[in-house]
């Protein structure tokens, strides 16, 4: 591992100014809605784990649902107007339910459908943004790009995670989602000045462009061993941050402040690991990516001895520093081995493994925790994230494949025989 060579200042360049501020701006809103939808629903009357459980999965299945869809046309229009869609449409989901909860209005079916039109507004937003990076920024410099992008939206985090408990405590949780909702609005307006066009394509049906983007994924074992590693990572992880992690804060840790203070050093951490990772280069990124996968499981160990709430905020700060190497490591390989009328479609495969348990995730981890006791269920998760992590280093290609400064081969191809025909 060495520094990485000094390069032109990013923040120079009008459309990566953009680019960061826009997500810095949405990111900070994210900050606050993260607590304030979590006690939002817990404050309902009769709500508890399953309702919390049910909203929050109902914000994450169309992220699965949808997250492929979002990649075709990311790579079928311009990139940064399926951006502003999307954040148009995030404005108006979290506007709705900082409504409902102003006004003491908040039936049940009613914030899961708003939860449902806040995750398809992510999944139509996620595949179009890994692909803009490129666009914008020269191959030279993703790895730097991917870093400051990543100082800037968890700086943003921090602040939003910072600030949210003591909102929620001081006004309740729905000012805090009505600031995510202004957040989605100010970034559709920044994102809007990128103006990115789309390279002209040959005409192809959206399943053909599937079978192609499953093809540059399913031929590289690094990418989908990763990816089937993170479909039980993430769904630890969502279990752990958005059910049990609260419920044990609100039953032993003292609530909404704890856990604010908790995910708060988390984000601190990520901050200082997307630091420490766009000024390093590594032999191995994939390598070191999957081990920086471990730490992710003991702040979920703390939490289920019910250790102090120091020592996990300690814990959950080192896991986002890990959290974050593996961050830009992952993007910045993304962006150098797929081709880039490709990336948006295999990004979202990417999304689409990564996320495809997280909503089982969510819904069952209310009623485990009711079954089992909190303890218990975050115990499972710690567990999970271990097996499934150690799994992943059994793959060749997740040890071997070097970074393009260290290649001194040309790679062989990625499997045997034809590659399928592109559609006219």
């Amino acid at each position: 591992m060495t520094a990485a060579s000094a390069a032109p200042p990013l923040l120079r360049d009008r459309r990566f100014l953009l680019l960061v501020s826009a997500r810095t701006i949405s990111v900070l809103g994210n900050g606050f809605a993260r607590v304030a939808l979590a006690f939002a629903v817990l404050a309902l009357p009769g709500a508890g784990p399953g309702k919390l459980s049910l909203v929050l999965a109902c914000q994450a299945l169309p992220q699965l649902l949808f997250v492929l869809v979002g990649g075709v046309i990311a790579d079928r229009m311009s990139r940064s107007r399926l951006m502003v869609l999307s954040d148009v449409v995030g404005a108006a989901a979290y506007g709705g339910l900082a409504a409902m909860v102003l006004t003491g209005h908040a039936p049940l079916w009613a914030m899961c459908v708003l939860a449902v039109l806040a995750g398809t507004a992510t999944a139509l937003f996620l595949p179009a943004m890994e692909g803009v990076v490129p666009l914008i920024v020269p191959k030279s410099l993703l790895q730097r790009a991917n870093g400051m992008l990543r100082v800037g939206t968890n700086s943003a985090m921090l602040l939003g995670l910072a600030l949210s408990g003591v909102t929620v405590a001081l006004v309740g949780a729905g000012w805090a989602l009505a600031l995510n909702a202004g957040s989605f609005a100010l970034s559709a307006l920044l994102v809007n000045g990128l103006r990115l066009t789309t390279s002209p394509r040959a005409v192809s049906s959206g399943w053909a462009d599937l079978r192609d983007g499953w093809y540059e994924f399913s031929s590289r074992q690094w990418l989908w061993a990763v990816v089937a590693q993170y479909a039980v990572v993430v769904a630890a992880l969502q279990a752990t941050v958005g059910v049990l992690g609260p419920l044990m804060a609100d039953d032993r840790l003292g609530g909404a402040r704890a856990w604010s203070l908790i995910v708060a050093a988390q984000a601190l951490g990520m901050i200082a690991g997307a630091g420490i990772a766009s000024r390093v280069r590594v032999r191995r990124p994939i390598l070191v990516a999957v081990l920086a996968t471990f730490p992710a499981a003991v702040p979920m160990i703390l939490l289920a001895g019910e250790a102090p709430v120091w020592l996990i905020a300690v814990a959950m700060f080192c896991s986002g520093i890990a959290n974050d190497i593996f961050g830009v490591l992952w993007s910045t390989t993304l962006q150098h081995e797929v081709p880039e009328e490709a990336l948006s479609r295999v990004s979202s495969y990417d999304l689409f493994g990564s996320l495809a348990f997280a909503p089982l995730g969510l819904l069952v981890a209310g009623p485990i925790a009711a079954e089992t006791g909190t303890g218990p269920a975050l115990a499972g998760c710690a567990a999970l994230v271990v097996l499934a992590t150690a799994a992943t280093l059994l793959a060749p290609r997740v040890r071997s494949l070097r970074s393009p400064e260290y290649s001194t081969t040309l790679p062989a191809p990625p499997v045997p025989g034809p590659r399928p025909p592109v559609s006219k």
